[in-house]
């Protein structure tokens, strides 16, 4: 069978179903501002370059550890709860079929949809179970209940692309510089790097959504710097 051109888009269509992207993105993201805004802070309190090791690697591994169990339950909840509705929407289409394929015809119907067409339509999907849950479920919860993102990946991508984006500001210390201006240019590097590849997939300007990123982080490294630098004055840090 040849390829129909709207078959040959849908092949160029993202995958937006949720899986591991969102979680990765959003640990990297969260990884390089968490880090950069608490080196930011303790930096900006006076202390030694050994502690604002010390400080990084102990928010990366907390971090880590705290995004990759929060995505885990996240995700595993979201997952029970659509399997609990998809039971209750199992239970009225045994008890009540003719009620609930009248209701999936008037769905239709107020998308423009002849009446006898789609109690025909609805009709026809009744005869099948499995496939008139599948399309029940779709219409009134908006969800695919074949089609669930998966804890256990969503828990792991967070956990690791977590750990990159907080090993970025840290990179500098590391290799034996003492300049936290220099580990705070290197982590705004990283930000607008994370921000212009998550451009590419919502289709804006790479620039854009860099700067976007580096702008969003450098308010919060700011905040806190000012805040580290206050407490610091105060206490009679270094």
């Amino acid at each position: 069978m040849t390829d129909t051109p709207a078959a040959l888009r849908e092949a160029h269509h993202a995958d937006v179903s949720g899986g591991w992207l969102r979680p990765a993105v959003f640990g990297a993201m969260d990884g390089l501002v968490t880090n950069i805004a608490l080196i930011a802070g303790v930096g900006g309190g006076g202390v030694s370059p050994r502690s604002i090791v010390l400080t990084g690697t102990a928010g990366l591994v907390a971090g880590a550890i705290s995004m990759g169990l929060g995505e885990y339950t996240s995700v595993r909840s979201a997952n029970e709860q659509v399997a609990a509705e998809v039971a209750k929407e199992r239970r009225e289409l045994e008890r009540h079929p003719e009620a609930e394929a009248r209701e999936l015809a008037e769905a239709w119907v107020a998308r423009g949809l002849p009446l006898d067409l789609a109690m025909q339509v609805a009709e026809a999907v009744r005869r099948n179970p499995e496939e008139a849950l599948r399309v029940h479920v779709r219409e009134e919860l908006g969800v695919d209940p074949d089609d669930q993102p998966s804890p256990w990946a969503a828990a792991i991508s967070s956990f690791l692309f977590f750990s990159v984006g907080a090993l970025v500001p840290l990179l500098t210390y590391l290799f034996g510089a003492t300049s936290l201006w220099l580990a705070l240019a290197v982590g705004g590097l990283g930000l607008f790097a994370a921000g212009a590849v998550v451009a590419r997939f919502t289709a804006r300007p790479w620039w854009s959504g860099g700067l976007r990123q580096l702008l969003l982080g450098a308010a919060a490294a700011a905040a806190t710097y000012l805040i580290g630098a206050l407490i610091g004055v105060q206490g009679g840090i270094g």
